[in-house]
């Protein structure tokens, strides 16, 4: 049976990620999945935070917002309220953490990334969509720092994309789906986020039961449905990545 818009249990929403979407990053694109846009930029800067100097290692951080009107109705920007909202802050942390753990924090010196991404419009998966995106930005700007000499080799290891899938309850029972948008991530029974290497092997794992508890055997099948979809979101990474002469 078909998903809220049409689409197979296991299809993703339309993808396009368009590169050097501004001009003075070192590293942008703008990623829109279905309704879910989002701005993406890598900077780099000279130096580290503290728990890094002297190192000899680099660091990688993220930030994560969305505009007042990303969504169906405003919401204040985080800056009026003098505080980072707990939601932000935890969707940073996890952009930082999924694109770390496929960059070689030796091969940056001690000079740091900064990932910012911004949602222009949310319908469902903005975090994973900025790791999808960021990650792109951040191959970017490593392949224009190469060349610049700044850089002496490509520090990314391997390609890295996420996805939010879940379990929905479609035409009296529950399916286990990837990608979901804004409606159906607001009433999933299970709601998850998974973030993959092209490799294959998995960096991190969000699943919450939102309307029951999930079994071991659910969780399996929405791993083994969101594996493939992941890979094919690195295709479409790959297609961009590809005309920069670096191969991961």
């Amino acid at each position: 049976m078909a998903r809220i818009d049409g689409r197979k249990y296991d299809q993703l929403r339309s993808l396009t990620i368009l590169p050097d979407f501004t001009r003075y990053a070192e590293g942008s694109v703008l990623i829109t999945q279905g309704n879910t846009m989002v701005l993406c930029t890598a900077s780099f800067t000279e130096g580290v935070p503290r728990h890094v100097k002297g190192t000899g290692l680099g660091w990688l951080t993220a930030e994560y917002d969305m505009l007042p009107r990303a969504n169906r109705e405003r919401s204040s920007r985080d800056i009026a309220k003098l505080k980072l909202s707990g939601r932000s802050a935890e969707i940073q942390r996890l952009i930082g953490r999924s694109l770390r753990s496929v960059t070689d924090m030796a091969k940056l010196g001690e000079n740091t990334f900064v990932i910012d991404c911004d949602v222009l419009q949310g319908d469902g998966g903005t975090r994973c969509a900025s790791i999808t995106g960021g990650f792109v930005a951040l191959f970017i700007a490593c392949a224009r720092l190469i060349e610049q000499g700044v850089l002496t080799e490509m520090p990314l290891r391997d390609y890295i994309a996420a996805l939010g899938c879940g379990i929905v309850h479609i035409d009296g029972a529950d399916h286990p789906v990837v990608d979901m948008s804004y409606e159906e991530d607001s009433c999933a029974i299970v709601d998850f986020n998974l973030v993959a290497t092209g490799t294959g092997a998995i960096a991190e794992i969000q699943g919450t039961g939102e309307g029951r508890p999930y079994t071991p055997q659910e969780l399996s099948s929405l791993v083994s449905m969101a594996l493939p979809a992941v890979e094919e979101v690195i295709r479409v990474q790959k297609e961009i990545t590809d005309k920069y002469g670096y191969k991961l």
